[in-house]
C-alpha cells in the first residue's frame, strides 16, 4: 500500500517533511512553491488520520509516524535522507532518526517539539485536550502561539484548515504521544547537523522553550530566530523562513 504524500521537485537531495499536530502534508505555506526543485527532492507525508490518509487507522504514536516515514523512504527508494519537522512533526523528527540514525543526513526542526514532550500545566493540558473536539480550543491555541496579532479570520482559516484535514479521533490520539512522551534518552549521539527555527511570538515552542529544552539535550544545534512570526513561520513570515530552511538545507546538502 503506498503511502499518503505530496512529492515536490527532482533534484538529488532528498528531504522527507513531517507536519505539525494543526496540519497535513498540504500544509506548509509557501514551502512546496519555493523549493528548488533541481536541487532538492521534497516528500511531504501524511501521518495517519490526516489529509490524504484521513480513512486509515492505527495507534497514531510517534513510533507509528517513524515507521511510516521510514516505510516512505522505502517505497522512494531513498536510502539516506534529511528530515524536516514542524511543531509535532519536530518530535516524529527525532523518533525516525533514533529508530534509523545511519540514514538521516540532517534534521531541521520548525517550532519543534523536543523529544521530552511538552510540560503542560492543568489548565494547558485542558486547553489541548478539549482541541479534537472544539473548534474553539484550536482557535485560541492558534491565537496564543502566533501572539495573538492575526485577525480573526486568518486564525479561523487555520483551524477550518486543520479539521478538514485531520479525523478527529486520530487528532485527539496524537497528543499524548507527542505531548506527554519523553523518549530523549533513545535519542543517540546526533552527528548530523541540527537545526532549529523558531518565531519569536511563539508563546509555546518559541526561542525560550527551544534553549530550555533541544540546546540542553543537544549543544551542537544551532538555533535561527523569525522575530515576525509565531508558531507558523511558513505562513506568518515566508520570506524569512525560506532564507532561514535555505540556509539549513545549504549546510545539510553541503556533503551530498
Amino acid at each position: 500500500m503506498s503511502i499518503g504524500h505530496v512529492l515536490v521537485g527532482s533534484g538529488p537531495v532528498t528531504v522527507i517533511a513531517l507536519h505539525g499536530w494543526f496540519g497535513s502534508a498540504q500544509g506548509w505555506g509557501e514551502l512546496p512553491l519555493r523549493i528548488d526543485g533541481d536541487r532538492y527532492t521534497f516528500a511531504f507525508l501524511d501521518y495517519r488520520g490526516y489529509g490524504s490518509r484521513q480513512g486509515e487507522t492505527g495507534d497514531y504514536s510517534l513510533a507509528e509516524i517513524s515507521a511510516d516515514t521510514r516505510a516512505l523512504a522505502d517505497e522512494l527508494g531513498w536510502d539516506h535522507y534529511a528530515l524536516v519537522g514542524h511543531s509535532m512533526g519536530g518530535s516524529a523528527m527525532m523518533s525516525t532518526f533514533a529508530d534509523a540514525p545511519e540514514r538521516v543526513t540532517g534534521l531541521v526542526g520548525v517550532s519543534p517539539v523536543p523529544p521530552t514532550g511538552v510540560p503542560f500545566d492543568d489548565d494547558s493540558w485542558e486547553l489541548f485536550d478539549g482541541a479534537a473536539e472544539h473548534d474553539e480550543n484550536r482557535a485560541a491555541i492558534i491565537g496564543f502561539t502566533t501572539g495573538n496579532v492575526h485577525p480573526d479570520e486568518w486564525v479561523q482559516q487555520m483551524v477550518r484548515f486543520s479539521v478538514d484535514n485531520s479525523r478527529r479521533d486520530a487528532f485527539g490520539a496524537y497528543l499524548p504521544s507527542w505531548g506527554k512522551t519523553d523518549f530523549h534518552e533513545e535519542v543517540p549521539a546526533v552527528e548530523v547537523p541540527l537545526r532549529l527555527i523558531a518565531g519569536a511570538r511563539d508563546g509555546a515552542l518559541g526561542p525560550e522553550a527551544c534553549q530550555a529544552s533541544w540546546l540542553q539535550l543537544f549543544p551542537d544545534a544551532q538555533l535561527a530566530v523569525i522575530e515576525d512570526a509565531g508558531h507558523y513561520p511558513m505562513y506568518e513570515s515566508p520570506d524569512a523562513f525560506m532564507a532561514h530552511l535555505d540556509r539549513a538545507l545549504d549546510e545539510l546538502s553541503a556533503g551530498e
